[in-house]
This record gives structure tokens, C-alpha cells and sequence, in this order.
């Protein structure tokens, strides 16, 4: 069976679906795989290093007519620079990738209308089996390592307290609100640069989780019970309570040099959290760095993908940052991929296991039509019984 890698074609997009170092491993579950010419090399791949691994170095075309085509970028989560192969997909033939199949819905109905088996990677559950396919959590640690990294250039002053003969410069403050997968690595990387570091999250439970990486948790005095998910993510919680979050949130902040957010709800409206008024008591040269800017920004100032200076304060809207670290963030996103599809092929054939809980949660398009009830209700359809 063979699996093939097309070049991304979304604008800035520098990651590719496969690593030359993971080809040997679909190679032991029978998979072949060939590799569009020049898809690794902004990621630092070169194409002889994909041919010494074993793969097939070829055109887009026969990289999009393998059987299985794996990407970074499918369906919505590609936009409209994906069109062009829309045509080209075939009945029966399987797409992999990460598709933002609840922020942008209508992506997946109209690739489904080709008759393919579309796996969308943001759906792979959270479950301990699945730990190793999950592309949130790898690309979210690459996110929250390079937030700080971000923060720290942009800042005008140094993370770690120096005592030097010109006297002793005092640490950053660095508040990351949101302690999931991004937020526990931003806090973990603010550390090793030395600032002084607290965070927020409306989950109590994982406060013991920020505090074992060295930082304090910020309490609040508000009831939050209930606002975890079962998939481990932050659920929507009443405007009353964002409100006097909001209200709480904004006599920390001033007093931090630096603010991370993180805070998102997938296949929803980012939660505000930083208020315009918080930003104005921050001091001259602050830095805020938004990783929910895609979804509307976790701050009111931010736009995204633009950096925006107001009244002395910087606050930055990333939306793919990932992409700004392509090769390591490639070598775990095609780590995570090769054991999907390890996981999915047996015998040469996909297989389409209702009763397989990674499958069925994962396959949100098979028989010309989209199958996931979450996509379905999104999207206005009838949700039909399991």
C-alpha cells in the first residue's frame, strides 16, 4: 500500500507530514511511501535524505494518487490553498491530516463529497492508547516553547535576575494563563530562562502541575466546578464568570512583564480574558503573546498574525507556531502519523472499525458523506444513531 506526501501548499505553512526518519516504520507495517520533491526541505529534510530511508521521491501527482495521502494541512485546516487536489481525490482513497473539522466545518462536507476516508487528527481521542497520535499535544508543546521564546525577544529586558558590577537586574514576571499541553511547556521554558513565573487555569486539578514545574498557581476567587471536559480540555463557562474573571485577572497582569494565553475551546469562539484596560496597567515594554489569537484571541487587543503595539505594550497574535520550528515539529507530527496509520492498516487495507474508539472517533468522513455527530450538528445535519 502506498502513502503519499505532498509539499504544503498553505502560505508560511514550513511543516511536512513525514519525516525521513519515520519511513522505515510504515515501511514495517507494509506501507511504501512517496514523497512529492522538495515537501521536507523547509522543514530541513532534503529529498536524498527521504530516498536513503527508502522512499520514493516523485511529482505532486503521484504523491496526491497513492491510496493513502497523508498531510499537515486537509480540508478546512487548509483553506483554500487545498482546491487544486480537491479534484484529484478519488472514492475510497484516504486523507490524513489535520482538517479543523469544528472551527471550519464546511471544509470537511466538501472534501467528503469526493467519496473519501478522511481522518481528521484534531478528533484522535484522549485516551492513553491514542497518546502517541496525538498531534494537539505535539504541536502544542512546540507552541508553548517557542510563545516564550517570542516573549523573551520581544521583551526589553532579560528573563533571569543578574548580579553583575553594574548592579542587579531583577527577574522577569511571566503570567502564562491556560495550563494545558502549551501553557505547562511555556511555563517549563520561561522557567530555564530564569523569570519568575506564575499561572492561571480554570481547572484546579492542575495545580499541581504548574507548581511542580516551579511556578505559583494563581488562585481566584471564583466557583468553576465543571469546567473541564472528558477529553481534558477547558469547557465554555457563563459570561458572568468571564466577567469577574476578567475583573481578577486584570490586577495580576499588571504586575507581570509578560503574559502567555492559551486558553482555547476547540470549535469555539476563544474565551477573553485580557482585557484592554488590563493591557493599559501593564508598564511600558510588556509583552503579551496570544496562542488563541485564531480563534479571536484570548486578549482584546490582539489581532492575529499581526503584532500590535498599544500604549507601550506588545502583544502578539501567532497562529502557527509550529511552523516557526518545522523540523522538530515535522519529527513529532510524522512520529504521530506513522502510528495512526500503524494502528488503522492491517493486511494492506484500512480499516474503517466502528467499534475501535480511535477509529471512529478520528473517521469523520467515509461514503461521500460526513459521518463525526459533532461535525454533523456543527454543520446542520441530522445526527444519526450509533
Amino acid at each position: 500500500m502506498l502513502v503519499g506526501v505532498p509539499r504544503e501548499l498553505f502560505a508560511g505553512e514550513r511543516r511536512v507530514a513525514m519525516s525521513p526518519a519515520s519511513v522505515p516504520l510504515l515501511a514495517k507495517a507494509g506501507l511504501s511511501v512517496v514523497v512529492e520533491s522538495d515537501a521536507g526541505t523547509a522543514a530541513g529534510f532534503r529529498d536524498a535524505e527521504y530516498a536513503e530511508k527508502g522512499a520514493k521521491v516523485s511529482s505532486r501527482s503521484d504523491a496526491l494518487a497513492a491510496e493513502i495521502v497523508v498531510q499537515v494541512r486537509s480540508a478546512g485546516a487548509a483553506g483554500t490553498a487545498g482546491d487544486g487536489d480537491l479534484a484529484g481525490f478519488r472514492t475510497a482513497q484516504t486523507i490524513i491530516g489535520m482538517c479543523d473539522p469544528l472551527g471550519c466545518p464546511e471544509g470537511i462536507a466538501k472534501i467528503a463529497e469526493r467519496g473519501v476516508h478522511l481522518f481528521a487528527l484534531e478528533m484522535v481521542p484522549r485516551i492513553t492508547r491514542a497518546q502517541s497520535m496525538d498531534v494537539l499535544s505535539s504541536m502544542a508543546t512546540v507552541a508553548g516553547y517557542r510563545a516564550v521564546l517570542l516573549a523573551a525577544t520581544s521583551l526589553p529586558k532579560m528573563f533571569p535576575m543578574l548580579m553583575t558590577a553594574a548592579g542587579t537586574l531583577s527577574a522577569a514576571k511571566v503570567l502564562v494563563i491556560g495550563a494545558g499541553v502549551a501553557g505547562l511547556q511555556a511555563i517549563a521554558t520561561a522557567r530555564r530562562l530564569g523569570a519568575v513565573v506564575q499561572a492561571y487555569d480554570v481547572r484546579a486539578a492542575v495545580k499541581e502541575q504548574i507548581q511542580s514545574l516551579g511556578a505559583k498557581f494563581v488562585e481566584l476567587p471564583l466557583e468553576s466546578g465543571g469546567a473541564e471536559d472528558k477529553g481534558g480540555y477547558a469547557k465554555a463557562l457563563g459570561e458572568e464568570f468571564y466577567r469577574r474573571q476578567r475583573e481578577l485577572l486584570g490586577d495580576v497582569i499588571a504586575t507581570c512583564d509578560v503574559v502567555i494565553s492559551t486558553a482555547a475551546i476547540p470549535g469555539q469562539k476563544s474565551p477573553l480574558l485580557v482585557t484592554r484596560d488590563a493591557v493599559e496597567r501593564m508598564a511600558a515594554g510588556s509583552v503579551v503573546v496570544d496562542l488563541a489569537a485564531e480563534r479571536g484571541g484570548n486578549c482584546e487587543v490582539t489581532r492575529a498574525d499581526e503584532t500590535v503595539v498599544h500604549q507601550g505594550v506588545t502583544i502578539l497574535g501567532p497562529t502557527n507556531l509550529p511552523s516557526d520550528v518545522p523540523h522538530d515539529a515535522s519529527l513529532m507530527y510524522a512520529r504521530n502519523v506513522a502510528t495512526l496509520l500503524a494502528h488503522i492498516v492491517n493486511d494492506g487495507k484500512v480499516r474503517l472499525d466502528a467499534d475501535d474508539e480511535i477509529i471512529r472517533e478520528t473517521l469523520v468522513a467515509t461514503g461521500g458523506e460526513v459521518v463525526s455527530p459533532r461535525i454533523r450538528e456543527k454543520l446542520g445535519l441530522p445526527v444519526r444513531e450509533s
